[in-house]
């Protein structure tokens, strides 16, 4: 469990640097605080911000092959410096910019394919219940209990993930879909009535009962698994 300090102080840096990066950018696009409507970027500046986000994934999926010993301890590395790295990025926010306002604040959460989008609380959640997934199977692991899922477990996890996802890509999806934008999705920063939807946009209503689902799905087949590996 030592290697969770490690883990756990890169998390917390590559949140706080996250945040310093953001704190530059809405200083530039939102001096006045940042709040829906988005403010229209160039596309040289978006596609350095997808750039940014490919590296950062890239980053923490490091740090978790280089501390964990087997795939599945990889992967746990991985999602736990994600979670404290998320989690460490808001409260980062919070003392450079006391933002957010409450828990309850939406944030664009990721550009990667479309835009992600949820309120503060929503990521957060999820960063949490990466960080308890992460360590109670590394500490069964060396513990010599070995987790294990079947293929329906697998399947149903990779169904909450999913759900998840789209609570997150909703709003999105339906702007793509309403105003056909997927035609020519390679130059879509290129084209005004884009930037005019996008400018005109604010998000209403987060799906929260969809997005419980998600999580129910992935707690529950992860609960079973560790309950049957802790009793063998």
């Amino acid at each position: 469990m030592k290697r969770f300090i490690p883990a756990s102080i890169f998390g917390i840096a590559f949140g706080f640097l996250e945040a310093i990066v953001v704190v530059y950018l809405r200083e530039i696009y939102y001096p006045n605080g940042f709040s829906f409507p988005l403010t229209l970027l160039d596309s040289q500046m978006l596609k350095v911000e997808i750039v940014r986000e490919f590296c950062t994934i890239i980053m923490l999926a490091s740090v978790g092959w280089i501390l964990g010993k087997t795939i599945g301890e990889k992967f746990s590395f991985f999602i736990f410096v994600f979670g404290v790295w998320d989690i460490f990025y808001y409260v980062a926010l919070k003392i450079f910019l006391n933002w957010p306002e409450t828990i309850l604040e939406w944030d664009v959460l990721f550009l990667i394919p479309i835009t992600w989008i949820g309120p503060v609380l929503a990521p957060v959640i999820c960063s949490i219940g990466m960080i308890l997934i992460a360590l109670i199977y590394v500490y069964l692991h060396e513990k010599d209990h070995q987790t294990k899922f079947t293929p329906i477990q697998i399947v149903l996890i990779s169904l909450g993930v999913l759900i998840i996802i789209y609570t997150f890509i909703y709003d999105n999806l339906n702007l793509f879909n309403e105003h056909n934008f997927w035609s020519d999705f390679s130059k879509i920063t290129e084209k005004k009535e884009f930037w005019d939807v996008i400018q005109s946009y604010v998000p209403q209503k987060f799906n929260w009962i969809l997005f419980s689902v998600g999580c129910v799905l992935i707690g529950i087949n992860y609960l079973y698994s560790f309950l049957k590996a802790y009793r063998t």
